[in-house]
């Protein structure tokens, strides 16, 4: 069961699953990159350089692709009938890890790891690449590790209503690598749906993570 304080990001998630790709201008384009060109001179990049001219197209085509999943990916949207006769016999299916790359929203810098997700399913199943294709989904936007969690195990409940869905993601943020208190360790999250409030079923999918 969908928790009411997501509904509201899960009709957001819906709407991305589909194929909506970004648009830019040229101008607009252009624009940007003499925006960042103008930021790097300041901070003390070599403006004219045999490597650094083309830096900042370079960099800005990169965000760009970093951020590819804003645009959806339709190839979620295929589920197919379990096979299993009595549904209650179901044990746990569990793909990881999975690795990812975000960007935080606080600092646009990156945040990496790997995730496990793992279902009871219910009538319904999706193939396996698919759960990499969620966790992608997700990480190819500005965003921050709890909700990225939060919206892979939603969208999940909501592609094929499974009888539970457990969510792991451990990470290392540049943010407190590059700066601030440049602190080097990780962050795990765990997310939790239907019948992974029993904890018997908790322990048996972190038993799969470590």
């Amino acid at each position: 069961m969908v928790h009411p304080e997501n509904v509201v990001e899960l009709h957001a998630s819906e709407q991305q699953l589909e194929l909506a790709p970004r648009s830019i201008d040229p101008a607009d384009w252009a624009r940007y990159e003499l925006n960042i060109a103008e930021i790097f001179e300041a901070f003390g990049l070599p403006p004219a350089t045999p490597g650094t001219l083309e830096t900042p197209e370079r960099f800005l085509r990169a965000l760009y692709d970093a951020t590819a999943g804003y645009e959806g990916d339709p190839k979620l949207l295929t589920a197919f009938p379990s096979e299993a006769r009595d549904l209650s016999s179901h044990g746990q299916i569990v793909e990881g890890p999975i690795s990812f790359i975000a960007l935080c929203e606080h600092h646009a810098l990156p945040f990496h790891g790997h995730a496990y997700v793992g279902y009871v399913p219910g009538e319904q199943i999706i193939g396996i690449s698919k759960l990499t294709r969620l966790v992608r989904l997700f990480a190819r936007r500005f965003t921050v590790q709890e909700r990225m969690g939060e919206q892979i195990a939603d969208t999940l409940v909501h592609l094929i209503e499974p009888e539970g869905v457990a969510v792991y993601l451990e990470a290392a943020h540049m943010c407190t690598e590059m700066r601030g208190v440049e602190e080097r360790s990780r962050t795990a999250t765990t997310f939790w749906r239907g019948i992974f409030a029993d904890p018997e079923l908790r322990r048996e999918f972190l038993a799969f993570v470590r």
